[in-house]
């Protein structure tokens, strides 16, 4: 082997290792390279380089450390390279208009990488190209990435973070110039022209001779005061803000957050929630917490209780680390917090920005029948009850914000008013100014519902009850198992491909009758009268969808970013039945049978769901 290692014996290996010395000038990945040769360290050569990185929808997430399986120096210029050589293919102008990028606060001190070096390194080699970057000074929330495409007409926008992943994950973010996150075939193309453009272009290296360009621009004081500016379009109740009594507690957990929430809330004249102090300011290395993610729940939440509990909040607000999601939890007459789920969030805010709509709709505003709610395939039909009641329309898209800001936008483009749109994940869209989920909008817009509703002495709790009475309760369960084993996860889904004989699905679960069967892993959808599904489909990730003789609806699918199977059930009842206790019980019993019969957790190993 080249560099005076020697071989470890795999030639592939050898060559991988050899290029990748070549390339990499930074120091502390190429020595943990050459010490990982020297010690013959076999498993960590594996893991570092036995596969690349593959360049998806949701662009890049993986571990940070050294190798072409890590986020490190050299992946993100190749990265970048691919991209920017993507970009000169599909815009003759991007030299006039740009790309923006922004980043979080994570950093992996033993391989020097961390979101702002990763940033810097990306706008180094947009510039040596020629293109104008806007790269932002201090870290931002990842729905200011989006806005600015918007907003300044880029042609792109690049967000270094790995969200809510573990603390040693970052990762890689992509919109296009219609301010969505980019769909297919624009990941193929990166990908591809990542292929072709490995080696490190003369000046991709070159951050200092980057930061000193005319082409690097600081959008970070303009596009805070514009978003800020921006989002007050959807601020209706300033007297009653202004006079609240709420108390509200706001956690960034570690993350981004803390400073654009409060400004939010400036925004629209509400008092300043009560920060975590433990948590507020951003450190990549979450002390205070094992998951740094609000979608799971108390955990994540138990600084934010004592708190509320001290100061006598009734209402918790938390971020995900770079505040593009939103958890809410309320104090109950009890004395104990609830937690509301993604899906009755979702079910608040949308009946909440509905209301605020009729209300303005006064003043010549659109006609309902140019409203459009969306959420994805496997969040809570809720907002097709209430669409089909008030006569605005509703529709479902594939999972993940890339697909519903990409509708939204070819929406507004008709002419149309897309109000909300959410995924069950705690991810909501509130503003069309950010065609993505947004935790920082979505805050200061739940901060002007719950005065809204004290003033009329009610709770999120209350008001929640009220819309399931109105439109019929749709409760929700919601959880996954945890699975490394590819073969494992494509057997069990083709058994259900092929459960009663070749090319037949399930007819029925446990004794709860299977009505109807849609499989976007292969384009089936019994529903349809040609039996295809209406739906994009994609054989690279496995998804199917049980409709029940009794309301529920179920479905199973892989992860993207995981190691999870996960599983999205609902009971969806006509208004007027509501016996909660009854459809609780109802829901549980279909949710183990679909365990006991569709995943056999102890048949195929399955770990669940850490509690």
């Amino acid at each position: 082997m080249e560099n005076g290692l020697e071989s470890t014996g795999d030639s592939r290996l050898d060559q991988a290792v050899t290029q990748w010395l070549q390339y990499d000038k930074n120091p502390k990945t190429a020595a943990a390279v050459r010490t990982m040769v020297k010690d013959r360290a076999m498993s960590e050569l594996q893991k570092c380089f036995g596969a690349c990185m593959e360049f998806g929808t949701a662009g890049l997430r993986a571990a940070m450390g050294p190798g072409v399986s890590c986020m490190n120096d050299l992946t993100i210029i190749q990265t970048t390279q691919g991209f920017c050589v993507y970009l000169e293919q599909c815009f003759t102008d991007l030299k006039q208009r740009g790309v923006v990028i922004g980043f979080d606060a994570r950093a992996h001190p033993p391989s020097g990488g961390s979101s702002k070096r990763f940033a810097c390194l990306a706008a180094s080699v947009l510039i040596s190209r020629g293109v104008p970057v806007y790269l932002f000074s201090d870290i931002t929330p990842t729905p200011y990435v989006p806005f600015t495409v918007s907003h300044l007409g880029l042609c792109a926008g690049v967000m270094v973070t790995a969200s809510h992943n573990p603390k040693q994950d970052n990762g890689y973010k992509v919109y296009w110039a219609n301010g969505a996150q980019i769909i297919p075939p624009h990941d193929k193309g990166i990908a591809a022209a990542i292929e072709q453009n490995l080696e490190p272009w003369p000046k991709s290296w070159d951050t200092d001779g980057a930061l000193q360009s005319s082409l690097l621009n600081d959008p970070y004081q303009d596009i805070h005061r514009e978003y800020c500016q921006t989002i007050q379009q959807h601020c209706f109740h300033r007297e009653l803000n202004k006079n609240t009594k709420v108390k509200v507690v706001h956690t960034s957990v570690h993350g981004v957050g803390h400073i654009f929430v409060q400004a939010a809330f400036k925004a629209f004249d509400l008092q300043p929630p009560y920060a975590v102090e433990e948590q507020k300011d951003p450190d990549p290395e979450f002390p205070t917490v094992k998951y740094p993610n609000p979608e799971e729940g108390e955990g994540v939440l138990t600084l934010s209780f004592a708190l509320a509990d001290k100061e006598g909040a009734t209402v918790i607000l938390a971020n995900d680390p770079d505040a593009d999601r939103l958890a809410i939890a309320e104090k109950q007459e009890s004395g104990q917090w609830r937690v509301f789920s993604g899906n009755e969030l979702g079910a608040l805010l949308g009946w909440w920005i509905f209301q605020c709509w009729k209300q303005q709709k006064e003043d010549g505003k659109a006609s309902i029948k140019d409203v459009y709610m969306l959420s994805s395939t496997v969040s809570s039909k809720i907002l097709r009850a209430i669409a089909v009641k008030e006569g605005f329309h509703f529709e479902e898209t594939l999972t993940g914000f890339k697909w519903m800001g990409n509708r939204a936008k070819e929406l507004l483009d008709q002419g149309k008013t897309v109000l909300f749109a959410f995924e069950e994940a705690i991810g909501y869209m509130c503003s069309p100014a950010v065609l993505d989920k947004d935790g920082v909008s979505a805050a200061a817009i739940a901060g002007e519902f719950v005065s809204y509703l004290a003033s009329k002495n009610r709770t999120l709790s209350h008001q929640l009850r009220s819309i399931y009475e109105e439109y019929g309760y749709h409760i929700s369960k919601n959880s996954y198992f945890i699975c490394h084993d590819q073969d494992t996860i494509k057997r069990l889904f083709e058994r259900l491909r092929n459960y009663d004989g070749k090319n037949s699905y399930p007819k029925e679960c446990g004794g709860f009758a299977i009505t109807a069967v849609r499989d976007l892993t292969t384009g089936y959808d019994s529903n349809q009268p040609d039996n295809k599904a209406v739906l994009p489909t994609s054989k690279s990730s496995q998804m199917i969808t049980f409709t029940f003789a009794n309301g529920g609806v179920a479905t199973m699918r892989t992860s993207g970013t995981e190691p999870k199977i996960k599983y999205y059930t609902e009971l969806c009842a006509a208004p007027g039945n509501s016996d909660l206790n009854q459809l609780k019980t109802e829901l549980d019993n279909l949710v183990d049978a679909i365990v006991e019969h569709f995943y056999q957790p102890e048949k195929n190993n399955l770990t669940p769901r850490p509690e």
